[in-house]
This record gives C-alpha cells, structure tokens and sequence, in this order.
C-alpha cells in the first residue's frame, strides 16, 4: 500500500491511458491539408493526440470542484489577481500549516495552487501529450456536418454549415502518455496531493469538443495506486485534524 504522507526527492511517473468510447474532436486551429472546417490535432508524425494543457486544466478544474465540496478554501482561477499569494478581494482561511509554502514565508497557497501551479509557483505536475496507439495510415479522415443554431429562433443559420474532423467513432482508441509528479514543496507536512489528482481524474468522463453532442465519452486505465483509508477520511473532514 502507499501511503500519501509524502513523496520520494525524485520525479515520480505514472503512465495513463484514456480510451475513447465514442469520437473524439480536439481541434487543431490553422491547420492545412484537410476539407474539414476544424481538423482534428495532430503531432508532426501525423499521429491523433491529446494535447497536455488539456489534460492539465480540465483535471484543475475538477480538482477545484472537489476541493470546494470538501470546504477547502481555494483561491479563484484563472484570474491572476485572484489567485494566490494576491487573492485580491478574497475571502477565506488560507492561515493553515498545510498551506504554507515554507516555515519563514507569511504567504500561503491553497493545496490547488500548491499541485497546479500559478503566477508565482511552479506546477508539481508534468503531462505529456496522450498519443494515439493506432498508426495514422489506419485511421481513414471522418468529417462530420454541423450547423449553427439561432438560440434565439431555435433553428438552424442559414449559410452556416461547416464540418468537424473526428476520430473513427466506436473504435475503442487509445490514447496513451504519463504523469510526473515532482517532489513535494513541502516535505516536512501531510501532502494529499495524490489522492486529490486521483479522485479529479476520476471525474473526467468526455475531453475535446462537442461533448453534449455525444463526443469524446471515454473512459480511463489509471494506475493501482492505494490511497490510506486515513487520508480519504481527512479530505472528508475538509482537511481538519
């Protein structure tokens, strides 16, 4: 079993693997050589891929919805002035041991700030792209019409038709890359980091565009990672002793 109390002085890597069950549209703005309105990204070696900002900020984003449902108080992303150490016009204890950034430093970061990064503080974590297992010349172009719709009419623009690239729907792709956690900023406290990442990741059920349209559904192959039973009870406590 491991137990969160803290993390080694090395870079820990993780692999992940995300399984796309329906079609999957992550945009490529500017791209040539397709028909499509907005193609699907690629890298250079034509494979599909999802891009690691992504990853980064959808699992933040669930991160800080766990964390507010848990009465962490966290500061106010992406907003730099309302992120920490500024968190102009923000209210909350932010005084706790576990959010402080050193013994001889008076300014705290919430436990996000403290896994993603902000301004002024280095993210903990490393992503790599997830690179499409499937080789490019087996994976024919799919270009799927969409149009626009008048909210307001409640009908479909005229002159408005474009078309989406998309993965080959129901194929079962594979996307694949890792996660490096770095070593913790501060050691010498209980770091939950891992199970936050844990319980975020497991939220994130569709990635790219068109989601309610039914794209992007997918599922993930995390690793067995063993969180302490402890630790799932102090986040449940909002992280009171």
């Amino acid at each position: 079993m491991i137990f969160l109390g803290g993390l080694s002085n090395s870079v820990e890597t993780h692999p992940i693997t995300a399984v796309i069950d329906t079609a999957l549209c992550v945009g490529a703005g500017g791209s040539s050589g397709t028909l499509a309105d907005k193609p699907i990204v690629r890298n250079s070696e034509r494979n599909l891929l999802i891009p690691a900002s992504q990853m980064k900020g959808r699992l933040r984003h669930e991160c800080e919805k766990i964390a507010k449902g848990l009465n962490w108080d966290i500061c106010q992303s992406p907003n730099a002035q309302m992120m920490c150490p500024q968190r102009a016009d923000v209210s909350g204890n932010f005084e706790r041991e576990e959010y402080q950034v050193n013994e001889d430093d008076e300014q705290r970061h919430c436990l996000i700030c403290q896994i993603f990064g902000n301004p002024v503080l280095r993210s903990r974590l490393i992503f790599d792209d997830l690179i499409c297992t499937e080789e490019p010349e087996n994976l024919p172009e799919i270009l799927r019409p969409s149009v626009t719709i008048n909210r307001r009419r409640r009908t479909a623009e005229e002159k408005k038709l474009y078309f989406l690239e998309t993965s080959p729907a129901n194929a079962q792709l594979r996307f694949k890359g890792d996660i490096h956690i770095q070593p913790s900023l501060t050691p010498e406290r209980p770091d939950y980091a891992k199970a936050l990442i844990l319980a975020g990741w497991r939220h994130i059920h569709a990635l790219g565009g068109s989601k309610s349209a039914g794209l992007g559904w997918l599922h993930w192959e995390l690793p067995e990672i063993q969180v302490d039973e402890d630790v799932w009870k102090f986040l449940a406590k909002g992280g009171v002793q």
